[in-house]
């Protein structure tokens, strides 16, 4: 075993300081050393797989009608002022219907765990709830609601297919949400509920201030991938006619038969969703790493 002397460095007598033995000193060089090596070997494999697919795309036959059908710089500068205007019905679309997916979900949730025969017919709704919209393609859900409920023409009902798109999209992922929201408040131990109730808590308050808390740390995770898969598809709404990206796209593209615009349309979400994966890895991460030390219960 590597030995490891108090003493300064820079005065070998002085007491107090501490000096790695030559062995670690050695085992740390070696580790950086390996390290670079990694590195290094993963960046030559990316560069000479990049420059593989570059030579196999360019080089194929069909490239230039690929390349001025799909990749057209001029089409590109035409549809991007469009479809960025487009983005903001997208962006709203995921805030608003990002926070009622959540408050759905959760009460969902919540109603499925209720405990006592009397809540049956609650959790029976609740489940039936889930399991239908689980089930049912979200692109049937929208043309469902979308042109299903104007044709009942009841009095006071919108027709606005903004707001009936975003109706679709928050029955569809809050069947979704409440799964995960159910999931992390049945890993709760038992144990905390009956310490909850040992102190006098109620039922209610348990559930609010011991339970709840607990749940939604260990899901944060998974909600944030369902929230980016959110963002991907609040594009559907398109189908009702609504000018969001994907619509503007499809509009250039009627008149120039060009299917740049869809390219662009494409990169813009994935440059919006780019940024939210890496913060939902950066978070489950530190949520491994705080669960691995018993910082999480």
């Amino acid at each position: 075993m590597a030995r490891e002397e108090p003493g300064d460095p820079e005065g070998p007598g002085e007491p107090g300081r501490y000096v790695p033995s030559a062995r670690r000193i050695a085992r740390e060089r070696f580790h950086r050393t390996r390290a670079r090596r990694a590195t290094a070997i993963a960046a030559v494999s990316s560069l000479v797989t990049a420059v593989v697919l570059y030579f196999v795309i360019t080089r194929s036959p069909g490239w230039p009608r690929t390349r001025d059908t799909f990749f057209s710089a001029h089409y590109a500068r035409e549809a991007l002022p469009k479809v960025l205007d487009g983005l903001w019905l997208n962006v709203r679309l995921l805030v608003i219907c990002g926070a009622c997916v959540l408050a759905l979900g959760l009460l969902l949730a919540v109603a499925r765990t209720l405990r006592g025969p009397v809540f049956f017919p609650l959790r029976a709704l609740a489940t039936a709830y889930t399991d239908f919209f689980r089930g049912l393609p979200l692109i049937i859900c929208l043309l469902l609601v979308v042109f299903g409920v104007p044709a009942l023409r009841l009095q006071g009902v919108t027709s606005n297919p903004v707001l009936l798109g975003g109706a679709a999209l928050t029955l569809t992922y809050s069947a979704y949400v409440a799964e995960v929201f159910r999931a992390g408040i049945e890993s709760v131990h038992p144990s905390q509920r009956a310490a909850a109730r040992s102190l006098g808590l109620s039922a209610g308050r348990t559930l609010r201030y011991v339970v709840l808390p607990q749940a939604v740390r260990r899901v944060v995770p998974p909600l944030l991938n369902d929230l980016v898969s959110l963002q991907k598809d609040t594009g559907l709404v398109s189908i009702a006619g609504a000018v969001d990206a994907v619509y503007a796209a499809q509009i250039i593209t009627g008149k120039s038969f060009n299917y740049t615009p869809y390219v662009v349309a494409g990169l813009i979400f994935v440059a919006l969703t780019i940024p939210m994966t890496r913060f939902t890895d950066w978070i489950t991460a530190r949520t491994d790493r705080r669960r691995a030390q018993g910082g999480i219960v």
